[in-house]
């Protein structure tokens, strides 16, 4: 099969045709989003053009120390946007709760899908592994935050339940199971229902690009099948590994509610 067609200046700048219909949508109906957009549209095209030269330097010339700081600068990104995404003031422990589960979900994801599942040598191939880690870390950044969201809801929420039930003998675990098993489920939902979709409603990006680079459909689609379930395992255990770290920042020593300053 042949590689996939290379785009023009003109065809790629042909495509922004599109933000012009959207700009005029947006100003018809007085959504007053035009800057947005705007900002959007021009900080992806940067990002993405100077990704492409830094991405190609380092497939050129693969170094572990190098890979490894990229995946370390996607991490802490993805931390930073959690925190940022919220308008909660996150507690230093919750932070930490986040912080740790993010580290342990993605990573233990990514390093079982590199040395088990496609067992590339050397492991650090920045060509597997930089895209891989693109994948998990984003969608866990999404499944977390969803997590959060979710979690400081229901404790705010149902304060008084809570209360009551410590006050009847229940552990914090077990004040809290309901709001935990909530939070995981609205959590994974957003990957699940994309799992449900896939093949039939929608094509995924990385079968697309592989099939259009040349790859035979049935590798393309070998490759999906399995990049799915590693992103569905990273979110499941980050979202579990942080709720189970993060309902107990909401607790002092005494097993009670922390009031809120």
């Amino acid at each position: 099969m042949n590689g996939a067609v290379d785009l023009s200046l003109i065809q790629v700048i042909s495509a922004y045709i599109f933000i012009l219909i959207l700009l005029f949508i947006v100003r018809k109906r007085e959504l007053n989003r035009e800057k947005e957009i705007i900002i959007a549209t021009t900080r992806m095209t940067v990002q993405l053009i100077l990704t492409g030269f830094i991405l190609t330097y380092i497939f050129k010339n693969p170094n572990l120390l190098i890979t490894v700081l990229i995946v370390i600068l996607m991490e802490a990104f993805a931390i930073n946007n959690i925190l940022k995404r919220s308008k909660t003031n996150f507690s230093n422990e919750l932070k930490n709760a986040i912080i740790i589960s993010m580290l342990v979900g993605t990573l233990l994801s990514l390093i079982y899908f590199l040395l088990v599942v496609i067992n590339i040598k050397p492991w650090f191939n920045p060509q597997y592994l930089i895209p891989l880690a693109g994948m998990i870390v984003g969608n866990s950044m999404t499944g977390i935050s969803l997590g959060i969201n979710k979690l400081i809801d229901g404790i705010t929420n149902q304060k008084d339940m809570i209360e009551c039930s410590l006050i009847l003998g229940a552990t914090p675990k077990d004040a809290c199971k309901t709001i935990i098993d909530n939070s995981f489920d609205s959590a994974i939902l957003p990957t699940i229902n994309s799992m449900v979709g896939m093949g039939i409603v929608f094509l995924p990006g990385m079968m697309t690009g592989q099939i259009l680079s040349g790859s035979l459909p049935l590798v393309a689609i070998k490759y999906q099948i399995a990049i799915m379930l590693g992103i569905l395992g990273s979110v499941s255990i980050t979202v579990i590994t942080f709720l189970n770290l993060g309902y107990k920042t909401f607790f002092n020593n005494r097993m009670q509610l922390k009031r809120e300053e």
